[in-house]
Order: C-alpha cells, then sequence, then structure tokens
C-alpha cells in the first residue's frame, strides 16, 4: 500500500527518502481511481528499496501542497529527488512507464 501523504507530513517525507513519487489525486477523479491499484503495486514491488517512498496525496483534502506544486489536473505524479521536483507527469501512465521512471532516479 502507497505511503499516505497529507500537508502535514509530505516535507518529512520528502526530507527522509532520497526518492519520492508523489501521487497528486481526487477521489471524484476517474483517472486517479483507476491509477490507484497501480500506485499501490509499485510501491509494494519497491519495498525493499530504503531510500525510496512512494505515496499518493488527495488534493481535496491538502490544498496546500496541491497549491504549492501548482497543481491544476489530476493525476499529476511528481518525482522528486533530494526534496527536490525532478519530473512530473500529468495524465494516467502505466506501470512500466513509473517504473522505469523511479529505476532512472534511482540509479
Amino acid at each position: 500500500m502507497a505511503l499516505e501523504i497529507t500537508d502535514a507530513n509530505l516535507a518529512e517525507v520528502l526530507k527522509e527518502k532520497e526518492v519520492v513519487m508523489v501521487d497528486f489525486w481526487a477521489p471524484w477523479c476517474r483517472p486517479c481511481v483507476a491509477l490507484s491499484p497501480v500506485i499501490d503495486e509499485l510501491s509494494k514491488d519497491n519495498a525493499d528499496k530504503p531510500n525510496l517512498a512512494i505515496g499518493k496525496i488527495n488534493v481535496d483534502e491538502n490544498t496546500g501542497s496541491a497549491a504549492s506544486y501548482g497543481i491544476r489536473g489530476v493525476p499529476s505524479i511528481f518525482f522528486f529527488k533530494n526534496g527536490q521536483v525532478i519530473d512530473k507527469i500529468v495524465g494516467s501512465k502505466s506501470k512500466a512507464e513509473l517504473q522505469a521512471k523511479l529505476n532512472t532516479l534511482l540509479s
């Protein structure tokens, strides 16, 4: 299961892990709901990587984080390395595409 990220713990997660993938989502967004199991699978598949965190942040409940990262459409997947945004994807992507991006950041 992916980490539940909130306005309150996002900064701590970004500080604790070298690479962080955050899925900005909303419960009313059908592509977000469809992507959710993929994010959970990626989290499970990569559980053995201690320097990686994969999480989801509900933009309706965490408007501060959504505003600070300029989220205009969901799903938006942000990739952080050492606390800095390295890349972002707006819209759904396949599990393989997301894993490839994580592999690049972890290498």
